[in-house]
């Protein structure tokens, strides 16, 4: 069977595939580059939380792994733990098994790709455990860098496959296919390993070493469709596992992340950053008053680098705005990152501090300054841990 199976795999590396959705994202917010002189944004720290180093994601879709496992590293120097650079690849392959089983049981009908959302890696901890980077990298065949597309395109053909249920019931050894798949790729997932001289499993490393508790965190969203305070699906295409998630009032969002802060806790942001007002080289992202009015299929060079050429106020954002965006889709789940601590502009306002995981390539080696009104139009999803949380908020959720 192994044999038969590889010869398959085999097969479909035929399949050819294009530049990653990744790599697009990555360029869309990297058309503003303005020069050293004319920049106009000069930011002072006000909060900044410990965390690990910056990481690149590479061309996969793995934003909300890196960004959820930065999260978690930090939980741990909030716990006085020793930080531990947690294995990313190890939680998303992990996912993917589990949302290969998903969109076999749904005969296809859920998104296939890298995608996912940051209560994917929690709940990996909770189910898998967790592992050091240095255990599990995912690179295989001297890679030196993540490059899904073509993984991705093998298993999304091994699934069709399987849903089309050609002898008219689905054979179980099709998990066989993609677990060796995966292999392939990304090399076999070592079910024990040494770290400081001790053999850890993936369970008894997340328990003695990383040491948190997965029922320790909560995850929002804000949407006026639903009431607030209780709890709705998260409609977004990423949400596979079909979570359902505290709705609260939009203002509450930045509530949410300024105690947080306050009080030493980190936060895991998704949000959508395909906006010509988002600048990854720039290392800023804010909302320009005339921001509704912006096509950026239409703008021209010289209209995207005014926007970080002055500071200009913003657009002050209603959860009626914010809504819209949500419901015509000019605001999407496309990617994730990991609010760390709190800034302030030469004008006195506020902005988040926000660790991305493209690498060291811009501004701010890794990290971008976020306008409040910036978060609180294009969040889809915040997750903390409880203790940030403010107990007025708390209270209020069934």
């Amino acid at each position: 069977m192994k044999k038969i199976t590889f010869s398959i795999v085999a097969g479909l590396l035929l399949i050819t595939s294009g530049v990653s959705a990744q790599d697009n994202l990555v360029k869309a917010t990297s058309t503003t580059n303005v020069a050293a002189d004319k920049k106009a944004f000069k930011f002072t720290e006000v909060i900044n939380i410990e965390r690990t180093g910056v990481e690149n994601q590479g061309s996969s879709g793995t934003c909300w792994s890196y960004s959820t496992g930065s999260f978690l590293e930090s939980e741990m120097i909030k716990a006085g733990r020793q930080p531990v650079q947690l294995s990313k690849i190890f939680h998303a392959r992990k996912q993917y098994e589990d949302k290969a089983d998903v969109y076999v049981r749904m005969e296809g009908n859920i998104r296939w790709g890298d995608g996912g959302e940051a209560h994917d890696v929690i709940n990996s901890l909770r189910k898998y455990g967790t592992m050091p980077a240095e255990v599990y990298t995912g690179l295989t065949n001297g890679a030196t860098r993540n490059n899904f597309a073509e993984m991705q395109s093998v298993l999304e053909g091994i699934l069709k496959g399987v849903v089309a249920k050609k002898n008219g019931t689905i054979n179980p050894v099709w998990k066989n296919l993609v677990k060796a798949t995966l292999d392939a790729y990304l090399g076999e997932v070592p079910e024990e390993f040494t770290y400081n001289g001790k053999k850890y499993t993936p369970k008894s490393f997340a328990k003695e070493v990383v040491g948190l508790n997965p029922d320790d965190y909560i995850e929002f969203i804000s949407q006026t469709n639903t009431p607030y305070w209780e709890k709705a699906m998260m409609m977004v295409p990423d949400n596979w596992s079909f979570q359902w998630v505290h709705n609260i009032p939009m203002e509450d969002i930045t509530n949410i992340i300024d105690n947080a802060l306050k009080n030493g806790y980190t936060v895991a942001w998704a949000t959508d950053v395909s906006e010509p007002y988002f600048s990854w080289p720039n290392g800023v992202a804010y909302v320009p008053e005339n921001a509704l009015s912006l096509d950026a299929r239409r703008m021209k060079k010289e209209e995207r680098e005014a926007l970080f050429t002055e500071v200009r106020p913003e657009l002050k954002i209603t959860p009626e705005i914010r809504q819209i965006g949500l419901d015509n889709q000019s605001t999407t789940d496309d990617h994730g990152m990991h609010i760390v601590g709190l800034s302030k502009d030469q004008n006195g306002k506020e902005y988040y501090i926000v660790k991305n995981s493209w690498g060291e390539d811009n501004d701010y080696k890794g990290y971008i300054h976020v306008s409040k009104a910036y978060v609180q139009f294009k969040t889809t999803s915040i997750l903390l841990n409880k203790k940030g949380v403010p107990s007025s908020i708390m209270k209020k959720l069934k």
